[in-house]
Order: structure tokens, then C-alpha cells, then sequence
């Protein structure tokens, strides 16, 4: 029997998706609805958790989703999930969205977003995940940043 994987790297975690905006995807503006970017931004997160822990992960809290630019009918959507910190059972995922038309030639950051994932057994109980292990500057400034959310996300739990 092979051990058990202790840590792995941020890369290794890496989801990227992508969608094209359609006609039911959208408002009477032919604007993305934001909630079928949540739906799509909750996916790609989950993914991202579940490559890294090697099991089922479930959402736990989204921090924010930031909406910088429209996405248009007809875009095409990419959406980059991957692990920033894994705590004991649970790892914040930084997720940024991009919007691409190929006409135009445009290739726009629309959206960034953290959200927080549990891994569970299967009983769906939490369980302890891997280590992650930041390797490049970005990836050591996001694992920082990730713990202060973190307690800020801890504070305001105990706060309410």
C-alpha cells in the first residue's frame, strides 16, 4: 500500500473551465446572469478543492465574488480555480474569470472570487486535507492573503 500524499504543490490543483455564454445564460440586457456565473464559479472552485484533497469537497462559505466587467452574450467564459490555503479540513479557493470575444479580439478580467471547501468522507463528515505547498511570489502573497481572510471569516463567525 502506497502513503498517503502529505502535501502538493498549488499547481497541482489547477481547474480551468470554459463556457459559452448563451441565449438562456442570460438577462433581458444579454448580460451573463450572475448566478449562472456563481454556478459555474462554485464548479470550477469545487473541482479545484477535490483535485487537490483527493476527495468529495463541499462549499462552505464564499467570501465575495467581485463583478468588474459585464460578460456579453456570445463570450466566451474562462474561469481558473485553484487551492491557496488548506487549513485542517478545509482549503480557500481564489478563482478568476475571464471574458473573451473572438471578433473583437478582447480578452477582459470580469470576475475574481474566494470561496471555502470542506473534503468529507463518506459519511460526509470533515476530514483532515493536504498541505499546500506555494512555490512562486503570487502563490506566497495568495496563501498570506488566505489566512488573513480566514480569521477575519472567523472573527465575524464568533462576532455573530
Amino acid at each position: 500500500m502506497s502513503e498517503p500524499v502529505k502535501q502538493k504543490r498549488v499547481r497541482d490543483s489547477i481547474i480551468t473551465m470554459t463556457e459559452l455564454v448563451l441565449p438562456n445564460h442570460t438577462n433581458q440586457l444579454g448580460n451573463l446572469l450572475g448566478g449562472q456565473l456563481m454556478h459555474w464559479i462554485d464548479i470550477c472552485a469545487a473541482l479545484a478543492a477535490a483535485k487537490h484533497s483527493q476527495r468529495i469537497c463541499v462549499t462552505a462559505s464564499v467570501d465575495k465574488i467581485d463583478f468588474h466587467h459585464p460578460v456579453r452574450l456570445g463570450n466566451v467564459v474562462t474561469i481558473t480555480a485553484s487551492v491557496n490555503r488548506a487549513f485542517k479540513t478545509s482549503m480557500e479557493v481564489g478563482v478568476k474569470v475571464f471574458a473573451e470575444n473572438f471578433s473583437e479580439g478582447t480578452h477582459i478580467h470580469t470576475n475574481s472570487a474566494y470561496l471555502t471547501f470542506v473534503s468529507v468522507d463518506e459519511n460526509t463528515r470533515p476530514v483532515a486535507t493536504i498541505e499546500i505547498v506555494p512555490e512562486t511570489k503570487d502563490e506566497k502573497r495568495r496563501f498570506e492573503e488566505a489566512l488573513q481572510r480566514r480569521k477575519a471569516r472567523l472573527e465575524k463567525r464568533k462576532s455573530s
